[in-house]
């Protein structure tokens, strides 16, 4: 496309705000909607509205809009919550494209590995199945085939166990002497928020530069680990000699995630592991 495009970020939060950053660094256009506004920082255009009103805000863009990120998260972790926040709010931003006669080359929609229902540690790819048996999962998968459904060219990014400055809930955690039995394993995915937004915006800059997307992706770092090891290795890193008594986990989930499609279109984790990740977490605090 000649002009630079125009990007508009419904959902405008952390990530979104990575990635708008990126690209507007890449001289994109980037526009961001959010509730409050006012804290869509610059160089990212801020738009105020609601995705839970079906009635398109006043300040939507006129004209082209040449991408779509949807990038919401859900502020009540009910089902009424997911769905409001990933269901009926992709379907109110559809609703407003086509009020405005907006048709996006794409469609990003930013999903998770809640979407898998294995639960023994299995390998997971794009083509591996989706039976996830929470209401989470099963509502991100309504919404992804919402995305994939919608008419646009669209993919799905799923993401796992984002982490990064202002997400340190883990390391609290185990300041505070938190454990995990080491059997079973309960094996988890991470990606570093700045690795996410990376991903999401060299897909996008590779649509632009006209190849072709996958219709969907896995966003996580190279190496799946059980909880146990990311805690204990958090301990040792931290001095953490106290210990409460190891809790027993709730099995929600456990598999590995591979990353091989989202690497084959060229992007490279920063923060490969959780080492490389957390230990700069890690190296960031002030002293206490």
């Amino acid at each position: 496309m000649s002009a630079s495009p125009r990007l508009m970020i419904a959902g405008c939060g952390d990530v979104g705000s990575r990635l708008g950053g990126r690209l507007c660094a890449a001289g994109w256009e980037v526009l961001g909607l959010r509730r409050q506004a006012a804290q869509i920082s610059v160089p990212i255009a801020a738009v105020a509205g609601d995705l839970q009103d079906h009635l398109c805000p006043s300040g939507w863009p006129a004209g082209r809009l040449d991408y779509l990120v949807y990038a919401a998260a859900a502020s009540q972790h009910d089902e009424a919550g997911y769905h409001q926040a990933y269901v009926d709010g992709l379907r109110h931003v559809l609703g407003w494209l086509e009020q405005r006669g907006q048709r996006p080359a794409r469609l990003l929609f930013v999903s998770s590995t809640g979407v898998y229902g294995q639960q023994d540690g299995e390998w997971v790819d794009e083509s591996s199945p989706t039976e996830p048996q929470g209401f989470s999962g099963q509502v991100m998968l309504e919404a992804e085939q919402l995305a994939l459904g919608s008419g646009l060219p669209a993919s799905v990014v799923r993401l796992s166990g984002l982490y990064g400055p202002g997400r340190r809930r883990l390391i609290d955690q185990v300041r505070q002497g938190y454990r995990v039995a080491q059997q079973p394993p309960l094996y988890g995915n991470r990606i570093h928020v700045d690795d996410a937004a990376a991903l999401l915006a060299l897909l996008l800059q590779a649509d632009a530069a006209g190849q072709a997307l996958a219709p969907v992706y896995l966003g996580v770092d190279d190496a799946p680990a059980p909880l146990h090891e990311v805690v204990d290795w958090l301990r040792e890193r931290l001095g953490v000699s106290e210990a409460v008594e190891p809790r027993p986990l709730r099995r929600v989930g456990s598999k590995r995630c591979r990353n091989d499609l989202a690497r084959d279109a060229g992007w490279t984790p920063r923060y490969p592991s959780y080492r490389e990740g957390y230990g700069g977490l890690i190296d960031a605090l002030a002293p206490d």
